[in-house]
């Protein structure tokens, strides 16, 4: 069958057509068919403008300024800016939320990429010629540890900082860092790094741009270098208070978020202030059903998340303060005197307090009696007590919404022994003789001071073992041991 000009040239098109349809829905990790996109091989470096605001924004000036170079500048964002930008020509827009009726590298933005290098630059940034190009080289030519450079914008010149991650502890501590070795930098800067590193991290454009790769960087161990040259900032008029009021909010809720992602629950300032994400009264218990002794931060490799230790501690502390005012006889218990007796505090990755105190004591306390009652009482400090549904013990919670718990057990001597009714198979969990409580005597423990039986050693051995002091393990070996980390 003869073919004509005509036909030959649609049936190419519709071939073409089909295969930058494929290209388009396989994405960067399909299977293992090589990548019908070019790959990213192109010298240069490209403006990635992802920090910015939909209202009161200099977008369309930093893209103008950068265009000019000439460099591609690409702005991401999860929709388009409302309201609408007028973006220079040749400048892109890509969209980083997937949608429905759109396919799937549309959001991911290293399919727009093309250079071997990539400059995040923060909104009202103007360009300087020949800068981007100093970083280029600075970060190549420099020490192979070395990922980020950063140039500062404006008159101020950037801070470096030391940053320590402490992932067992969910904490980003933050100091002074020597000059010419940062892991972060305080003050607005235009940040630069090879394409490929940027799009190895998990969430490369997450937002606040700076904490996000800064904090990603210092988990891989990258080096930071500041470049003394800076980027002039734009002359913009001010802000009106409601336009700062939505920034600062907005801000708080990204940082939230971006905490949230990675894994943070408390920042330490290079000042000393600290930051701490979750475990409010507001909000729920920050982790989930504990299994078999364990919870699931541990097998995760991870402590109590810290804020979850300071709630403990607040709520350890009020527990006391209402027992001892009411006159009911209490003391520390199980891996809470154990912690008391190994570090003074909490040990670091239990997930409540016990205390131990007399039966006939209850009614003495007027919110133990009302939950002896079957009431879920709530006490003038916003602290829950109930009943636990396990057995005859009590439970004090940090809140209504966040079940961080002190658990009280109620003992009482059979002789000379002390004894309880419900017994929940810990090994531990053993009658003692009430001679440990006669007297109990004062403990630091979680910043204040405890009652605990007399012995503490001979107690903490007599339940959990010889040895029980100095040989810290998890709550349940069988499941994960501490040397396992």
């Amino acid at each position: 069958m003869r073919v004509t000009p005509c036909q030959a040239a649609l049936a190419g098109a519709i071939g073409l057509n089909l295969l930058l349809l494929y290209c388009a829905w396989r994405g960067p990790g399909g299977s293992s068919v090589p990548s019908c996109r070019p790959p990213r091989s192109l010298p240069g470096v490209t403006v990635l403008l992802r920090d910015f605001e939909d209202f009161e924004n200099d977008l369309a000036g930093t893209a103008r300024s950068f265009a000019s170079l000439p460099v591609p500048v690409l702005v991401a964002a999860e929709t388009a800016p409302y309201p609408p930008v007028p973006l220079p020509v040749g400048v892109s827009l890509f969209l980083l939320r997937p949608a429905a009726d759109r396919p799937p590298p549309l959001a991911h933005p290293e399919l727009h990429v093309r250079t071997r290098h990539v400059a995040l630059v923060p909104d009202g940034t103007r360009a300087v010629p020949g800068l981007l190009e100093q970083m280029r080289d600075a970060l190549e030519e420099g020490d192979s540890n070395i990922r980020l450079v950063a140039a500062p914008v404006g008159s101020v010149p950037l801070r470096c900082l030391e940053l320590r991650l402490e992932p067992r502890m969910w904490t980003a501590q933050y100091g002074p860092g020597v000059p010419g070795v940062c892991q972060a930098v305080e003050g607005a800067a235009v940040l630069l790094l090879r394409t490929r590193d940027l799009f190895t991290l998990p969430f490369p454009l997450a937002r606040p741009v700076p904490t996000a790769l800064f904090v990603q960087a210092a988990f891989r161990g990258w080096g930071l270098r500041v470049m003394p040259a800076a980027f002039p900032a734009a002359r913009r008029p001010p802000i009106s208070p409601h336009g700062r009021w939505k920034i600062e909010n907005l801000a708080e809720t990204r940082q939230r978020r971006l905490m949230r992602d990675l894994g943070i629950k408390r920042e330490v300032l290079a000042d000393g202030q600290e930051r701490w994400y979750g475990c409010s009264k507001e909000t729920v218990r920050c982790f989930g059903t504990v299994h078999s002794r364990t919870p699931q931060y541990l097998l995760a490799g991870r402590w109590t998340p810290p804020c979850c230790l300071r709630a403990l501690r607040e709520t350890a502390r009020h527990v006391s303060r209402v027992l001892e005012t009411a006159g009911v006889r209490y003391w520390l218990e199980g891996g809470s005197l154990l912690g008391a007796a190994r570090l003074g505090d909490i040990i670091p990755w239990d997930y409540d307090v016990d205390l131990g105190i007399y039966r006939e004591d209850v009614s003495k306390c007027r919110w133990l009696a009302a939950a002896a009652a079957g009431e879920l009482v709530e006490d003038t400090e916003g602290f829950l007590w109930e009943k636990a549904a396990e057995g005859d013990f009590y439970r004090v919670h940090y809140s209504r919404s966040n079940r961080l718990h002190v658990d009280l057990w109620p003992f009482y001597p059979r002789g000379e022994v002390m004894t309880k009714d419900t017994w929940l198979g810990h090994p531990q969990d053993v009658e003692f003789p009430e001679s440990f409580l006669r007297p109990r005597v004062p403990m630091p423990f979680a910043g204040f001071t405890a009652m605990a039986p007399n012995n503490a050693r001979a107690f903490l051995e007599l339940k959990f073992g010889p040895g029980a002091i100095e040989n810290p393990e998890y709550p349940n070996p069988a499941v994960k041991r501490l040397g396992q980390d």
